[in-house]
């Protein structure tokens, strides 16, 4: 079966040099986006629920953008003013630039790691006498309570935003080629979305362990699977499989 159109499960890249666009070019097939969930905000309500204290933390673990938004939303809305003495430890250079968006970065003390969370916790090591906060979603990897218990430091997780299926009714009756999923929330948003859905000659590209896992749970074929040492990244793994593909 050929392949002439592909639904990537994530919103369309901003940068006009994404390789998806490159992909479309190349290949002559059509990529489509649709991000199949979402973030929302937990209410500030339910946050004071949780019984944190603002005041009590002297650190910040940022694993994500979203974590960075929902940090600052949460206190704001409680009116707590963030410390210029606050210390940020971010997961990437990304969620560190990121950052500037709320702080002024050359007057902070902002520690960045390479990109993994194991990675920043050498960087979390070196300040064990510091009060950690760790805003979190309410879906967070076991591998990050675990990391941080390891080193013995003085943590908390607060969930401030949640990860939500998105309405995909007005797909129920589109076909693509391709499904592309990043992640077990992705399948678990298709099946809430089309609880009667049939893979038939649909290909499933997944991204991750974790993403194969839960495909693959719920009975559907994973066709093409990253990363892999042949294929990094995702574009690159299908790239290779279209050229096989559509040479048929």
């Amino acid at each position: 079966m050929k392949v002439k159109t592909i639904l990537v499960s994530q919103p369309e890249p901003k940068a006009e040099t994404s390789p998806y666009f490159d992909l479309s070019d190349k290949q002559k097939v059509k990529i489509d986006f649709r991000p199949f969930i979402h973030v929302e905000g937990i209410p500030v309500k339910e946050v004071r629920g949780q019984k944190i204290d603002l005041n009590e933390f002297s650190a910040i673990i940022l694993t994500s953008r979203n974590a960075v938004d929902h940090f600052f939303r949460v206190a704001e809305e409680m009116r707590f003013k963030v410390p210029d003495d606050m210390k940020y430890f971010c997961q990437s250079e990304a969620v560190a630039y990121y950052l500037q968006k709320y702080v002024v970065y050359r007057k902070r003390k902002i520690y960045v790691g390479q990109r993994t969370f194991p990675e920043l916790t050498k960087l979390i090591k070196k300040h064990k006498n510091e009060k950690f906060l760790l805003p979190s979603s309410d879906k967070l990897k076991p591998l990050i309570p675990s990391e941080l218990d390891k080193l013995g430091v003085s943590w908390t997780r607060a969930d401030l935003y949640r990860t939500v299926v998105s309405d995909l009714s007005d797909l129920e009756n589109v076909f693509y080629d391709v499904l592309v999923f990043f992640s077990p929330s992705g399948i678990e948003s298709l099946l809430k979305n089309f609880p009667d859905f049939k893979q038939n000659n649909t290909r499933i590209a997944v991204f991750g362990n974790s993403t194969v896992k839960a495909a693959t749970e719920a009975g559907l074929k994973c066709d093409i699977t990253a990363p892999t040492p042949e294929t990094p990244s995702m574009t690159m793994a299908l790239d290779k499989y279209i050229k096989e593909a559509n040479k048929k």
